[in-house]
């Protein structure tokens, strides 16, 4: 979808059209969370802070997010694609990957099925959507991003090779910004110059992401599109209106972000072992810290108590925190620990 979270906000509200929007950040310590056209033309983005994003454009108009109207409009939206296919994988609530070859409408050729995908959702929702169409998911994911708004953009066979070697491996799905930074430094900046680098040299700069790199630029990614996408974690974090810098402000903030995640936790019904921290102080320093258990977090008095423990890891924080996260993921898989089977040794 096309800057969804804004263009949902400018489709109900008309006032809104030919504005630049900004979803989210309505305070000053906020972040943008989407940002429309009209915005990024002065360089909005999102996860921008919103002091930055009205500085770059003084007319911004910030809304407030309204994550169950999108997620209605994605529903609708996820229900066209199930029209053409079963084998949609969300990747979010404004994209998915679609396996078409076996589509359930006989259109000719998945350039015809995108265009009409495209024309449907326009007609339900009034909004529009950007296509990608190629032989693998990392190419149509890459193809999708090439002519937005509302474009199509198609990776044939025959000239994926030449695709890849000229696009910018900041452009990569799979590359981000450290990563991209650590290439550019060593002189990668295009698909070509990554292709220079043998298996074994990036997986030794990347470890195992680096046999995905490996591939990539060479148009090879046999990950199927799976329907059924398990979520891997669960979490929530605040961005705060003024520094905090007294144990009993973190402690008071940390116990209501870990009501919300444990909440999250029991709907959701996944049971984790892994749990992280993530804080950020004034200066924008992140980090992260992590308790993984034996079993899993069985009540919310230990993912609570745990989550103190972790505050106060070397001495606690040490400066002003302007941002405080908690996650759960490391997902027990239930069926794989009843199918475990007792080995009897004969002596």
């Amino acid at each position: 979808m096309d800057a969804f979270f804004a263009s949902v906000e400018q489709l109900d509200n008309p006032e809104l059209r030919g504005k630049p929007v900004a979803v989210g950040g309505t305070s000053e310590r906020g972040v943008v969370a989407a940002a429309s056209y009209e915005a990024r033309k002065f360089g909005v983005r999102s996860a921008m802070s919103s002091i930055v994003a009205k500085r770059k454009c003084p007319n911004l108009i910030f809304v407030k997010h309204r994550f169950e109207r999108y997620k209605e409009i994605s529903n609708q939206i996820r229900s066209i694609f199930l029209e053409y296919t079963d084998l949609v994988e969300p990747l979010s609530l404004d994209e998915a990957y679609l396996d078409v070859t076996y589509a359930k409408k006989g259109l000719p050729s998945a350039t015809l099925i995108a265009r009409e995908i495209k024309q449907r959702i326009f007609e339900i929702t009034g909004l529009t959507a950007s296509a990608g169409v190629s032989y693998n998911k990392f190419l149509a994911k890459v193809a999708s991003d090439i002519n937005k708004p509302n474009g199509v953009f198609v990776v044939k066979p025959d000239m994926a090779q030449d695709f890849i070697e000229k696009l910018e491996v900041r452009k990569f799905f799979g590359i981000g910004k450290v990563t991209a930074e650590k290439l550019n430094n060593i002189g990668v900046w295009y698909g070509s110059d990554l292709k220079q680098i043998d298996r074994l040299e990036l997986t030794r700069l990347f470890g195992k992401a680096g046999n995905y790199y490996y591939n990539i630029c060479r148009g090879i990614d046999e990950r199927e599109v799976q329907p059924s996408r398990e979520r891997k974690s669960v979490g929530g974090e605040n961005t705060f209106l003024t520094d905090l810098y007294r144990t009993e402000d973190f402690e008071k903030e940390m116990l209501q972000i870990a009501d919300k995640v444990w909440e999250r936790a029991v709907r959701s019904k996944v049971k984790a072992k892994t749990l992280t921290l993530k804080f950020k102080y004034s200066d924008f320093e992140q980090h992260t810290r992590s308790k993984t258990l034996t079993t899993y977090y069985t009540s919310k008095e230990l993912f609570v108590g745990e989550s103190k423990k972790l505050m106060k890891i070397d001495g606690g924080f040490t400066k002003g925190i302007r941002l405080l996260g908690l996650t759960l993921s490391n997902f027990i898989d239930e069926n794989k620990e009843k199918k475990a089977v007792q080995l009897i040794l004969d002596f």
